[in-house]
């Protein structure tokens, strides 16, 4: 009897000592391990991008980067795309997200989407000058170049165009068919149309970035575990995306790598 007693004992230390192994404050795991590994974008300038060494580099990548100085340890860059950044997280391969994800409901019943949102993405239309495009509503009847699946497709359609937007799958195609005349203009992410007019000025010399303001910001957000929203882990993240907005760090970095700053980031760094 005794010696059931004892082995039980000895499980229940076991059990025990498991459970605060799982436990353990993700902030002292990433410590020890001396690394802390982000999950950021690698094809979405200039938030994370490829430099000609094949390295990420971009305004996410930075943030990444400022984490871990703060932390004290050595920063590793994990390329994820939409489709497995979230997953990434959830199985451990990252420690912390930052890769323009917008909030949704059932985003944060995935991840731990930190507060405040940290950034925002608008919708725009690269559009050539000589449609005299400054709206939504100078869309009407217009061929407009768009990429599949996107959320404000229908809206633009139904409300706007008035008739099917011509879409394709990806960015190259969607500017071959603006630069070939299959469309007045191409409705995308308006920081992505910004950094293109700017970074490629001569290519779009015809061509004007005009914001549609009948579509408001989508806040976006850094995430950790869902688990580890509320622990400290999550808490210090919190506190370090509320400093760089109250610092002017974000405003900065924007700068930095868009050449200019939205007025949604203004707006909340005030």
């Amino acid at each position: 009897m005794k010696q059931g007693m004892k082995l039980f004992g000895v499980i229940g230390f076991a059990v025990c000592m498991l459970a605060g192994a799982a436990t353990a404050g993700t902030i002292e795991d990433i410590k020890a391990k001396g690394t802390l590994i982000v999950g950021t974008k690698a094809d979405y300038p200039p938030y994370g991008m490829l430099d000609s060494t094949g390295k990420i580099v971009g305004m996410e990548a930075d943030m990444a980067a400022d984490v871990a100085k703060r932390l004290g340890v050595k920063l590793e860059l994990v390329p994820v795309v939409a489709s497995n950044r979230m997953q990434f997280l959830q199985t451990g391969k990252t420690d912390l997200m930052i890769a323009t994800m917008s909030i949704n409901d059932e985003r944060k019943k995935a991840v731990g989407i930190i507060e405040p949102a940290y950034y925002a993405g608008g919708v725009a239309v690269l559009v050539n000058k000589a449609a005299k495009v400054k709206s939504a509503a100078d869309l009407k009847g217009k061929p407009v170049c768009a990429i599949q699946g996107a959320f404000y497709n229908n809206r633009i359609q139904s409300e706007f165009t008035g008739q099917d937007l011509v879409a394709f799958k990806g960015v190259p195609e969607n500017e071959a068919a603006l630069l070939g005349g299959q469309c007045v203009g191409f409705v995308y992410d308006d920081v992505l149309l910004i950094y293109k007019k700017t970074a490629e000025a001569a290519k779009w010399a015809d061509y004007d970035v005009v914001a549609l303001t009948e579509f408001a910001p989508v806040p976006w957000g850094v995430a950790v575990k869902l688990e580890d929203k509320d622990t400290d882990w999550g808490k210090f993240m919190a506190a370090t995306t509320a400093e760089w907005l109250k610092s002017g760090t974000l405003l900065a970095l924007e700068k930095k790598w868009l050449g200019q700053n939205t007025d949604w980031l203004k707006a909340a760094s005030k």
